[in-house]
């Protein structure tokens, strides 16, 4: 049920507001877009904060990582399959505990060195002694010792437990040239030299970066990979407003813009030179509460913040969205229609409240968000507006996305509220289950602070059991515990929204990550 005290936010006075920001916006004038090379010009709000293939994640690192890196498989298609990369081919045993892989004989490192089954050994064992970036895919599931290279282009995997998603997972752990990184080892497992330097065999090398401007993507001149598009470079372009992505856009000073709204989408229809994508994905966009520090450690205040959330101002500000049901994406393999999740019911809000450290309200919470990203500063005011209603006020801060990973490192650092797109990279649930409420993703920015045992007992079941109805019973269980939780509030399921140029050829969809985008097979 909604509270007709509610003040109505709407998508158009939203815009409105933006519309002001607009105005001040200064363009960046064009640079190679309009300069006639076949260089693919991409803006995006996100800078892109770490270049090592074994610790970097989100979305703007993995467009980078994607193409400057190989996997041993990537996906294609829509739903995705698994197809060749590094790996030509590979085979599985019955019980789904091995795979051997057989890499193709002309892959090679950018400084002309084969891609070797060492190489592959050597970089899914670095992913896992770090822990970091996407180790977390096969943590459990992959073991140091369990990989090994039978001969120089043969690799066996004898995995701790099966895994149903095993091959989804792959072309997130990207294989790196062990002597390049062996040279420059330092006192931090070469992480600190991965930062400005690279070491892998993708189509694209780093031309040049300026952090909070561009970063320059050239096509390797030798490259292994056969076939592909024409583009010479790619170009990530920092633009941080989503309606100059837009502006740009149509002005052809960009190819792709990846940021925009629903607003953005409506304006683009019909626009001269411009293709819309808007399809349905994985994509979860949550606002998680500090569960560890702070007034929302208190359960009680948490779920009095769910109650009093404006969910139909949340669902009016995100346009092309469905409301989440629960913590799980409501088409993937798992989730429960039937759940009973928090709508927005005042009465309710006020009686958890009264339950609470704070009964009468009368204290101050912080929310952050990403700088530029005018979707979450539309979910700030309607958070700030909806908590009025309990006389709690909301203190709004705008950061750059580097900071506000930072930010997570701790509970003492980690916001009060904190709004986060989760863009699934596999199609099974236990991408979001483990990725957002696995205790051992604490610190993180995909889940900085919640941990119940319980939990994670169920979300390690559910990964290494390959029943299907007893899959389905654990998932269940899952979202019943998280949803009493309260560690967030269940926004909405966003379709993705992609504005092209119509000079970009042979774009097609998949609906993991694809906001990071793989630019060898693309066309100018």
């Amino acid at each position: 049920m909604t509270s007709p005290a509610l003040l109505p936010l709407t998508r158009r006075s939203l815009l409105a507001a933006a519309g002001a920001g607009l105005a001040a916006a200064v363009f960046p004038a064009p640079l190679f877009a309009q300069s006639g090379s076949a260089i693919l010009v991409i803006a995006a709000g996100q800078d892109i904060p770490n270049f090592d293939p074994h610790t970097a994640t989100g979305y703007s690192a993995s467009f980078f990582l994607r193409n400057v890196y190989d996997p041993l498989v990537r996906v294609e298609g829509n739903p995705p399959e698994p197809t060749p990369a590094l790996a030509q081919s590979w085979e599985v045993s019955e019980d789904g505990r091995e795979y051997v892989f057989s890499l193709n004989p002309e892959a090679r490192f950018h400084g002309g060195s084969p891609v070797t089954a060492e190489d592959v050994v050597y970089s899914f064992q670095r992913a896992l002694r770090l822990a970091q970036g996407n180790a977390w895919m096969i943590r459990g599931i992959v073991e140091e010792d369990g990989i090994v290279a039978q001969d120089e282009s043969t690799v066996r995997f004898t995995l701790a437990a099966p895994f149903a998603a095993f091959l989804q997972v792959l072309p997130w752990i990207f294989v790196a040239e062990k002597a390049a990184i062996e040279a420059n080892l330092g006192e931090d497992d070469g992480q600190a030299w991965l930062m400005a330097n690279i070491a892998g065999s993708g189509p694209f090398s780093l031309a040049r970066s300026q952090a909070g401007t561009l970063y320059h993507l050239e096509r390797v001149s030798d490259a292994w990979q056969q076939g592909g598009g024409n583009l010479q470079g790619v170009v990530w372009q920092i633009v941080r407003e989503t309606a100059t992505q837009r502006l740009m856009l149509q002005r052809g000073e960009v190819h792709i813009a990846i940021d925009l709204t629903s607003e953005d989408m409506d304006a683009l229809e019909g626009a001269a030179g411009v293709v819309r994508v808007i399809e349905p994905e994985y994509r979860t966009f949550s606002i998680k509460f500090n569960t560890q520090h702070g007034p929302l450690a208190d359960i009680h205040l948490r779920k009095a913040v769910s109650y009093a959330t404006n969910y139909d101002a949340i669902l009016d500000a995100a346009g092309y969205a469905d409301l989440m049901v629960g913590p799980l994406p409501s088409t993937i393999f798992g989730h429960d229609p039937g759940l009973e999740v928090y709508r927005t019911d005042l009465e309710k809000a006020r009686e958890h409240l009264a339950q609470s450290a704070y009964p009468q309200g009368g204290i101050t919470l912080r929310m952050v968000h990403v700088s530029g990203l005018e979707q979450q500063r539309r979910w700030a005011l309607i958070m700030l507006d909806s908590l009025r209603q309990l006389d709690i006020d909301l203190e709004i801060v705008p950061m750059n996305w580097p900071d506000m990973v930072a930010a997570c490192q701790s509970p003492e650092t980690f916001p009060d509220l904190f709004p986060v797109y989760q863009t699934a990279n596999y199609g099974d649930p236990d991408n979001i289950a483990f990725a957002a409420y696995h205790s051992s993703r604490n610190g993180g920015w995909q889940n900085a602070v919640y941990a119940n045992p319980e939990v994670d007992a169920l979300i390690e079941e559910g990964r290494t059991q390959i029943d299907p109805a007893r899959r389905e019973e654990i998932y269940a269980e899952f979202q019943r515990k998280v949803v009493e939780d309260a560690p967030d509030i269940f926004g909405v399921l966003e379709r993705r929204k992609l504005g092209m140029r119509d000079t970009v050829q042979n774009y097609r969809f998949t609906p993991v990550a694809s906001n990071a985008i793989e630019a060898f097979g693309l066309s100018l």
